[in-house]
This record gives structure tokens, sequence and C-alpha cells, in this order.
């Protein structure tokens, strides 16, 4: 996922993906406290989605307030 794609996004749609990617970064931390986790690099993949989201999202808010 690229900042990029991110941007193309509108608000919603990011916040929506932000609650889809918490959710897995949950499952994948009790998938890796049972043993059962295959792909540890998932894990770090996610963590970052969710900061490039959180990223944007808030240039979105900082540029929304700026244009008032």
């Amino acid at each position: 996922m690229n900042a990029s794609e991110l941007r193309d996004k509108t608000p919603d749609q990011l916040r929506d993906d932000l609650v889809q990617l918490k959710k897995e970064a949950f499952n994948l931390r009790f998938q890796q406290a049972t043993g059962q986790l295959e792909n540890t690099a998932r894990m770090k993949i996610v963590r970052r989605d969710v900061a490039r989201i959180k990223t944007v999202l808030n240039e979105k808010a900082a540029a929304a307030a700026s244009a008032e």
C-alpha cells in the first residue's frame, strides 16, 4: 500500500481500512502468542500500513483546517 494510493481515498475509506488493519494486527498478535504465526513479516507490514493511513488522515485533517 503506497501513500499515493491512500491520498486518493476519502477519509471514510481510510478509516475503514484502518479498522481492518487493526483487526488484522490483533489477530496476528494472537497467532504469534500461540505459536501459529507463519509469516512474521506480515506484522511489520501491517504496522507500517497503519502508520501510513494515520499520517494521510492527519494530512487531510490539517489541509481541511488550513482551508477554512
